[in-house]
């Protein structure tokens, strides 16, 4: 970005984010926002330099510091809450803080421990908006996770849609079914200002420059994590053969995800044709649509029926591409939590569980 007499002031992290608050077309002026800060290095980075933009008054929206206790590690979970209520005073923000009761609740849900701590973050996150009317709720995630992401899904063998990655904005909803409030309607985004450009070693040094000694989770070094053996043992190696490997497997996923919005519009268009009967699909000419396509308008499918696509695989969708080409009527494809889609009459009927 070109400096200029208005942002030389800054520090180059803050000008960056301005760069990129201002690239997304993001309002600068009266507008509550929800900051989400776990106290690590990337989080509290963000949150600086949103202060810092706002001392400097090149952002005047109103920012709320937002920290979920998951209780996962007891008196360490404890002490990030309260650096983050801290950090939040010291800058003369305001602070809300949630705390999770882990065996009450977390434990119970279904999915792994990583998926359910985030479902819980991710309402506690779309609540504290909700209730203070804000527009958005900011999360610190970086170069580093998108790459991390990417590998993850290239690993478990995603399509298009999971090798995109994460989305620098979208629409944030419940993560598990609620009763909605009178001011539900409007929309609330889930925006990742720092994912396009900010690498964890410049979170850490702004924090230095800042005196601010963020805090360590210690999870993030448990090898029993997935996304952790990929940070420290395979990135690394994958550095080894090139040094930019994490800006490179950013913009891969930029450019898939480009790709696959093309895609998902025109998988939009012809799962118009093929539903009937409500929420049946029409499979008698399917196979006359490309493989890539039929991929799409099974996602599309499955997702307006189930609300969601979570622990569906591309193996899954393969599975029911098969059905809908090659497979005769009478027939039923297997899916994760004890569904199914059935074939019967040349339709594809989905098969809740415990039907």
């Amino acid at each position: 970005m070109m400096e200029t007499s208005q942002t030389k002031s800054l520090s180059r992290f803050a000008r960056n984010l301005l760069f990129e608050w201002r690239k997304l077309s993001l309002q600068l002026v009266g507008q509550n926002i929800v900051v989400a800060v776990s106290g690590g290095a990337d989080s509290c980075a963000m949150l600086l330099a949103l202060h810092e933009l706002k001392q400097s008054r090149k952002l005047s929206s109103n920012l709320i510091a937002a920290h979920f206790n998951h209780g996962l590690r007891g008196a360490a979970s404890d002490a990030d809450a309260d650096f983050v209520r801290d950090l939040a005073t010291t800058l003369g923000l305001r602070f809300v803080g949630g705390i999770q009761n882990p065996k009450a609740k977390i434990q119970n849900a279904k999915g792994n421990l990583e998926q359910k701590a985030r479902r819980a973050r991710y309402d506690f996150l779309r609540e504290i908006a909700q209730n203070n009317d804000a527009f958005a709720v900011l999360t610190a995630h970086t170069l580093n996770d998108q790459a991390e992401t990417f590998l993850l899904n290239l690993i478990r063998g995603s399509g298009t849609d999971g090798l995109s990655a994460m989305k620098t904005v979208r629409e944030l909803k419940f993560e598990t079914p609620r009763v909605e409030t009178s001011n539900a309607n409007s929309k609330i985004y889930l925006i990742r200002p720092l994912l396009s450009w900010a690498r964890r070693g410049a979170t850490e040094n702004y924090c230095h420059e800042n005196k601010i000694e963020f805090r360590h989770d210690a999870m993030n070094d448990d090898t029993n994590f997935a996304r952790v053996r990929v940070r420290r043992q395979l990135l690394p190696l994958l550095e080894s053969f090139n040094p930019r490997i994490v800006e490179s497997l950013s913009q891969t996923a930029t450019i898939l995800r480009q790709d696959a919005a093309e895609l998902n519009r025109n998988a939009e268009n012809l799962l118009k044709v093929f539903v009937t009967n409500g929420d049946k699909l029409d499979v008698s000419t399917f196979g006359t649509v490309t493989p890539a396509m039929r991929i799409g308008i099974l996602r599309l499918w499955l997702k307006s029926i189930r609300g969601n696509l979570r622990r569906i695989e591309l193996k899954h969708l393969k599975a029911l591409e098969r059905l809908a080409v090659e497979s005769e009527n009478n027939k039923r494809s297997e899916l994760p939590k004890g569904e199914a889609v059935w074939r019967n009459n040349n339709l594809l009927h989905f098969v809740p569980s415990n039907s």
